[in-house]
């Protein structure tokens, strides 16, 4: 090599390098920027979601409002957003195929989704938080004019710190806004962006008092051929009541569009249902987040076998009638209860068939085993490992190609290594 081309390789690899250093150092900034807002305004939703929820739990008679909470919303989303709204599937289909993201989206569904816990709708809350994350995050990546990739990689950093504060599992909440968009593949691109938001949230809901939910596990019986063999036989369970819940969600929100074609009929009718089983249960465990039938799955509470199919029937009337939230923290209630149940029922150690409940049905419904290993090992230490990993492969294998979000694509087969690219059912 002669002077003028090592010069000229020298330039070449500096240039290189220089763009590369660049482009980290811009990242860096912009997923800290992410990590801020997205964190002060997630932490602004869970800690008006707690408050919201402490008011309905002290005035029961608000449910009596569940019919006016549904038109509310439905008034409200057809009024100022002007677009259909398909919830989490929205931001997911911004990403895939460059779909329309408002950024008027993250007040609507932060109102919508307080709205909803008033008047106690069987709805969770990290769902709106996906929306808000990914909404304030194409809004940034907008006002910097950034290019229709890079304003991709912004949602997923928006999303991956909303989830982080409000759920307190940063390192789940890093991997799953990746991980769900594509069943089969991972945009290891915005890795570091999203780890970053991520934390940064996270840190930001922890210093305004918005902790992580902390599930005891006391007793872990020692793994055995025995104890794998029960934890098997339960995942496939719990893959066969993901099914069994994604397809309630779509089939009766399907149903209710093709008999009720008015929208606000379809909420009165929507939300005098949900007030009629509360009413014939003759208590409302079952509405708003149950985030404290949770708990008791794992302080030695008795759990009903009935439990988590009362949970689904309550989600579904709630999510197909208008009312907002998320499905993720009803699903954590599914899996918990079926698992504290059968645990009960068989003498194993409730809580850890709760966690692992939580875990395989969490999988199950979002096709991101990944992502749920990661939030076990978060909520429940990494001791139960064996339990957790067992559960998770065998929940994804059984689940399918069914799931919660139909904009999320299924671009390998779980059973073979083949190519398939198809929206999930």
């Amino acid at each position: 090599m002669d002077n003028r081309e090592f010069k000229e390789t020298l330039f070449h690899k500096i240039d290189h390098n220089g763009h590369r250093a660049m482009s980290v150092f811009s990242w860096t900034i912009a997923s800290i920027v992410i990590g801020v807002l997205v964190g002060l305004f997630a932490t602004a939703f869970g800690l008006s979601m707690r408050k919201v929820i402490s008011v309905r739990e002290s005035n029961p008679w608000l449910i009596y409002f569940l019919p006016v909470g549904a038109v509310i919303i439905t008034f409200i989303y057809k009024k100022i957003l002007k677009v259909k709204d398909s919830g989490t599937n929205t931001v997911i289909a911004a990403i895939q195929s460059d779909e329309r993201l408002p950024f008027r989206l993250a007040p609507l569904i932060f109102i919508a989704t307080l709205l909803t816990h008033l008047v106690g709708g069987s709805a969770g809350r990290e769902g709106a938080a996906l929306q808000m994350g990914g909404a304030i995050g194409n809004g940034i990546g907008r006002v910097l004019h950034l290019s229709d990739t890079n304003k991709k990689t912004m949602i997923m950093c928006g999303m991956s710190a909303a989830f982080s504060a409000l759920f307190g599992t940063p390192m789940a909440a890093a991997i799953f806004s990746m991980e769900v968009i594509s069943v089969g593949i991972m945009h290891y691109a915005a890795l570091v962006p999203c780890v970053i938001s991520s934390l940064v949230a996270r840190y930001i809901a922890a210093y305004f008092g918005l902790g992580a939910e902390i599930y005891p596990i006391e007793v872990i019986p020692k793994f055995t051929i025995k104890t794998a063999i029960i934890i098997c036989i339960f995942a496939i369970i719990c893959g066969f009541a993901s099914i069994l819940f994604c397809t309630m969600l779509h089939k009766y929100e399907e149903f209710l569009s093709d008999k009720i074609i008015n929208p606000y009929i379809k909420a009165i009718v929507g939300g005098t249902s949900v007030l009629v089983l509360t009413l014939l249960v003759g208590n409302q465990t079952y509405n708003s987040t149950g985030s404290s039938i949770i708990m008791s799955c794992f302080t030695g509470a008795s759990i009903g076998l009935g439990a988590f199919l009362l949970k689904m029937v309550f989600t579904t009337l709630t999510l197909s009638c208008g009312y907002k939230g998320g499905e993720i923290v009803p699903t954590l209630f599914i899996g918990a209860t079926l698992g504290a149940a059968v645990g009960g029922l068989i003498g194993f150690p409730p809580a850890l068939m709760a966690a692992v409940g939580m875990g395989a049905l969490f999988c199950g419904v979002t096709n991101c085993p990944i992502s749920s290993l990661l939030i076990c090992f978060e909520l429940f230490g990494y001791e139960p490992m064996p339990y957790f990993l067992l559960a998770v492969a065998f929940s994804y294998w059984v689940s399918g190609y069914t799931g919660l979000y139909k904009s999320q694509k299924i671009v390998y087969s779980k059973y073979r290594s083949n190519y398939i690219d198809k929206h999930v059912q």
